[in-house]
């Protein structure tokens, strides 16, 4: 192996062990509240399925990148090919919407009782499983081309003009102008997305802002926990839409060069993939520390270390 592919071996490596135990604990952690309270509040239900969306990006995408640096090449067929790729697709998409739906949601919670978004407190959580079955619906179509166009090898070895190669798939459009309308589809959707958890993220910011200037002058021995719940759990979400505008702008930026090139180096796409299964990684650790529920749960298998008193270490003896 060269040192390239080292640094992209040991780089999707690190990812996803970080990204699986993470997600997982994630998702049990929701899992246990929900069978042993017998239900979950809306924000837990977005960040389970956010969780679960992450863990989906990594099996589908980070893994076979993995495995490729490592020199496994055949990983899949025509078919295995399609559903890996489409799955990734749909499941990134879920992960930016969810993200999307979890700061329009918090933005909701804690808006004054007279403003319009208030409106919509109590009909996100009624209509909240249906807007998600149809976030899957709408990424699959978004995402249909890449079941058309992708497959598990080349004719004679050879890479076509408008491919897309993954080393392990490629996904060759036919021809520049389909490249570009589906690349346009793809950076706009991303776009909508992106620019509506940032809108919301500011809005929250905002509402901080002037709540800190109100509670100002009742500064006293509460210093340390006098922040409530909403004002931590807005706090957690404005964090993950800042990180996830990092990770996918950079990822958005390199995706409108490829469009500009008739064939993508594996390197551009590998790049571009590290940063989009990034937040996967990032997104649930944020998550533990941030979520009472999460964090209460880690506490309770972490194992107890056993005290030593005088008595014992005298028995030692």
């Amino acid at each position: 192996m060269d040192s390239k592919q080292v640094f992209k071996a040991a780089g999707f490596l690190i990812l996803a062990v970080i990204s699986i135990p993470a997600n997982l604990l994630v998702c049990s952690a929701f899992l246990h509240s929900l069978l042993t309270e017998g239900k979950l509040v809306t924000t837990d239900i977005i960040l389970c399925n956010l969780a679960f969306a992450n863990l989906m990006v990594t099996f589908t995408r980070g893994i076979p990148q993995t495995l490729t640096a490592f020199g496994y090449r055949n990983l899949f067929d025509d078919i295995g090919c399609k559903l890996s790729l489409v799955c990734f697709r749909i499941f990134r998409g879920l992960s930016i919407s969810l993200t999307c739906l979890l700061s329009a949601y918090q933005a909701i919670v804690i808006s004054p009782a007279s403003s319009k978004l208030a409106l919509l407190k109590l009909q996100i959580p009624q209509y909240l499983m249906h807007t998600i079955a149809f976030l899957y619906v709408l990424w699959y179509a978004l995402n249909v081309d890449v079941v058309l166009y992708s497959v598990s090898s080349l004719m004679n070895n050879t890479v076509p003009p408008y491919t897309f190669n993954l080393e392990y798939c490629f996904v060759i459009y036919p021809d520049y102008v389909i490249l570009y309308i589906e690349g346009l589809i793809s950076l706009f959707s991303d776009l909508v997305f992106i620019l509506l958890m940032t809108v919301m993220s500011v809005y929250i910011l905002l509402l901080l802002y002037y709540h800190s200037k109100k509670v100002k002058s009742i500064r006293s021995s509460d210093r340390k926990s006098g922040q409530t719940p909403e004002t931590k759990a807005s706090r957690a979400v404005v964090t993950l839409v800042i990180l996830y505008d990092i990770f996918y702008g950079i990822d958005n930026a390199i995706w409108v060069y490829s469009l500009t090139v008739v064939r993508v180096v594996p390197l551009l796409s590998d790049i571009r993939i590290f940063f989009a299964t990034l937040y996967t990684s990032v997104c649930p650790i944020v998550v533990t520390v941030t979520n009472p529920k999460v964090r209460n749960k880690v506490k309770l298998v972490r194992p107890e270390r056993p005290v030593h008193t005088a008595d014992s270490s005298l028995q030692a003896i």
